[in-house]
């Protein structure tokens, strides 16, 4: 279980979020007052009582209370799974490029699926921001873009930079 107080809501039932201690699925999310913050819910989420769970949430208080409850999802992350794959089947490729062409048109400044992919091919473990100042990007937008791809698990995220993942690889030797 989590208490947040959030402006407005940052998490939504059902949906599973990547965090640093693994994958995190969100089973239900609701608003509560201060005061039906029970003691066992705060030993829930890994606190000594309600005040202490009230003394810890950051935000203005005016923002709501959120309380979720979630659980870890074992196994391993859908998009390494992705990522590892090699061998690019002919509907994957063709889906691949129904959906990198889809980020290309709803894309306020153009094309920039391909042209991302090929300075990660040409330039692996290289800052995302020197990535990006070579591209003409902002570095904000830039992440965004490659995190995209990664969920298309064309790229793999290192310690510094990027590189392609095999299916990244597989999928740009193919066109």
């Amino acid at each position: 279980m989590l208490f947040r107080r959030w402006a407005r809501p940052q998490a939504t039932a059902g949906k599973v979020y990547r965090t640093a201690l693994g994958r995190v699925a969100v089973d239900e999310v609701d608003v509560v007052r201060p005061g039906d913050i029970t003691d066992a819910d705060a030993a829930r989420a890994g606190y000594g009582s309600a005040d202490e769970v009230l003394a810890d949430l950051r935000g203005r208080e005016s923002d709501p209370i959120y309380r979720l409850r979630i659980r870890f999802v074992a196994g391993p992350d859908p998009r390494d799974v992705l990522a590892g794959t090699a061998r690019l089947a002919g509907d994957e490729r063709r889906d691949l490029d129904r959906r990198l062409d889809r980020l290309d048109r709803s894309s306020p400044t153009g094309p920039w699926t391909l042209a991302t992919l090929r300075i990660i091919e040409r330039r692996p473990a290289v800052r995302a921001g020197d990535l990006a100042g070579e591209l003409g990007e902002d570095l904000v937008r830039f992440k965004a873009r490659v995190r995209r791809l990664k969920d298309l698990g064309l790229t793999i995220s290192l310690e510094t930079g990027y590189e392609l993942s095999p299916r990244g690889r597989s999928y740009l030797g193919a066109g």
